[in-house]
């Protein structure tokens, strides 16, 4: 198969999963992209801005770094490695403390000592250059500004088919669809785009495992973020597998209904 583009990637999941919302693919620049809005500009949350440049059929690129980060939420800042993490957020992330925003707690974690083992088994991370760029993978036509990965959003269904697809030339079947802890922006960005010093490099992400966005994340919807390599992988297979090859077993056209009943 010839090296398809990044729009042509794209496309191919799309139909892969049958999506509405816009696959969006991730790099670094160091420069602005024509167009492109800085993040913070959309949302606090570069999360929520990214999912909105999802949804939205002609949302612009949105970006992040040095000269981009007012307004925006610290944690997205340092999970997209521009500053470090505050050492009180270890506080706020699991029961609070009253030296940290007076008590202040998310209780995500067990102990403020968990986060901070938690975060040093990440190891550091780093921007893949002095932006990073989110951008729909129907914007870039036949250019590729070095595509990390690509981030894809769907109801259940889908992301499972996709992930079955992700399987389909899996050697360990443990090993290549992870749902790991995190904040939602880590789940759709710096994962997959190789940014965090030892996260997987051949897995792709299913999320968000992050409750704090469930003011505004569907909550019938689940992300799947995947590394290029994997993306080309799954478009490379897609002709063969069981979407195409058993359609209506992947989108069954009539299904049976489990009744849920008291005991």
């Amino acid at each position: 198969m010839t090296q398809l583009s990044i729009n042509d990637i794209g496309k191919h999941l799309t139909i892969a999963g049958r999506l509405k919302a816009r696959p969006l693919c991730v790099y670094g620049a160091e420069t602005v992209p024509d167009g492109a809005v800085p993040a913070p500009s959309i949302s606090s949350c570069v999360a929520r801005a990214i999912l909105r440049t999802a949804v939205r059929r002609r949302a612009p690129a949105i970006y992040l770094g040095e000269d981009a980060l007012e307004d925006c939420c610290g944690g997205g800042v340092a999970m997209f490695g521009f500053r470090p993490f505050d050492p009180g957020i270890k506080y706020f992330v699991s029961y609070g403390s009253k030296t940290f925003r007076n008590g202040a707690a998310e209780y995500l974690r067990a102990t403020p000592e968990l986060v901070d083992e938690n975060r040093k088994l990440m190891g550091k991370t780093t921007p893949p250059g002095r932006l990073v760029v989110i951008q729909a993978c129907e914007d870039l036509e036949d250019k590729d500004p070095g595509v990390l990965s690509v981030l894809c959003f769907g109801v259940a269904e889908q992301i499972r088919n996709m992930c079955s697809l992700v399987q389909f030339r899996s050697h360990d079947p443990f090993a290549e669809v992870l749902l790991p802890q995190g904040a939602s922006c880590a789940s759709f960005v710096t994962y997959a785009a190789g940014m965090v010093e030892r996260a997987p490099k051949e897995a792709v992400f299913v999320g968000p495992c992050d409750p704090t966005g469930n003011s505004w994340f569907p909550p019938d919807h689940l992300s799947l973020a995947i590394p290029i390599k994997i993306a080309r992988r799954m478009c490379e297979d897609l002709d063969q597998s069981f979407i195409i090859m058993r359609s209506k077993v992947a989108y069954p056209e009539r299904r049976t209904k489990v009744q849920h009943r008291e005991s």
